[in-house]
């Protein structure tokens, strides 16, 4: 285990996703820069320029091959790192998952994020082998901005979004499943429907969808995708509660937080591990 920049113990490594230089960025590597915003008691990481995947290692007596990557949320604006990210993570871990906590690139890369997102994807499925996980069984979970992300890399055609650097990038950058608790910019179509450029087909993975009716802003964005994943047959779970706000991650004292860990978890155990 070691610290993290955050001051935050539980991980046991990070794995850097660019060797060289990170595509688009005009500025140098550097370690990512925590906000002196905790409202909330939220670590923010504001900046990152040298993205990276943080390593939650299974529990090893109930290591079941399965593999989570996280998206923390953030509008884009930042990285809601330890609420939506590392105590996700840990959770995970703690069930058997081999679980890794993507730091993208922030603020106002959209481009540059989901980059890192395939990147890491790519990654972690050539280091199969090293962390004991199974090609097949590797998913990725994402909160809001994070959820985008993560519905972004899951659907359309897959065009390459960057020159490949080594022969990870010659992998799948398609996770196996995919989870999004109160995603947001899904429905940025005419009229609020499912945004243009997440097309919907036979190659989309399974999708578990959760959110709260009273988040009013983003709502919306669950709802159209499973909309749409119903009219591609494309198997899929929706929950939304009619109370729960937007954020919440799993922290105790909102019932929508407390509760879609469970479903989640049934969920993988029927998707990801059968």
């Amino acid at each position: 285990m070691f610290v993290l920049s955050s001051g935050y113990v539980g991980a046991s490594e990070m794995i850097h996703l660019w060797p060289d230089g990170v595509p688009g960025e005009t500025e140098s590597k550097a370690s990512p820069v925590i906000s002196d915003d905790h409202t909330g008691d939220v670590i923010r990481i504001e900046k990152v320029t040298n993205p990276a995947l943080i390593v939650f290692e299974a529990n090893p007596d109930l290591r079941n091959g399965g593999t989570v990557i996280i998206c923390p949320g953030g509008g884009y604006h930042h990285l809601a790192v330890d609420k939506e990210g590392y105590e996700i993570a840990e959770w995970l871990s703690s069930l058997g998952y081999t679980t890794f906590v993507l730091q993208y690139r922030v603020p106002e890369n959209r481009d540059g994020a989901f980059q890192d997102t395939q990147r890491a994807i790519r990654c972690v499925r050539g280091m199969a082998e090293r962390w004991g996980i199974e090609s097949d069984k590797i998913g990725i979970l994402g909160f809001s901005a994070g959820g985008s992300l993560g519905a972004r890399v899951s659907t359309g055609d897959m065009k390459e979004a960057y020159l490949p650097v080594d022969e990870n990038d010659h992998l799948s950058a398609r996770p196996d499943f995919c989870i999004l608790i109160y995603p947001a910019y899904l429905d940025l179509g005419p009229d609020h429907s499912l945004t243009p450029e997440l097309e919907l087909n036979e190659k989309t993975p399974p999708m578990f969808l959760f959110a709260a009716l009273d988040d009013q802003k983003h709502v919306n964005s669950s709802l159209v995708m499973g909309s749409g994943l119903r009219e591609a047959n494309v198997p899929f779970e929706l929950h939304v509660l009619p109370e729960g706000g937007h954020g919440f991650g799993m922290r105790p004292g909102n019932r929508a937080a407390e509760m879609w860990p469970k479903l989640c978890e049934a969920w993988m155990a029927l998707t990801v591990l059968e």
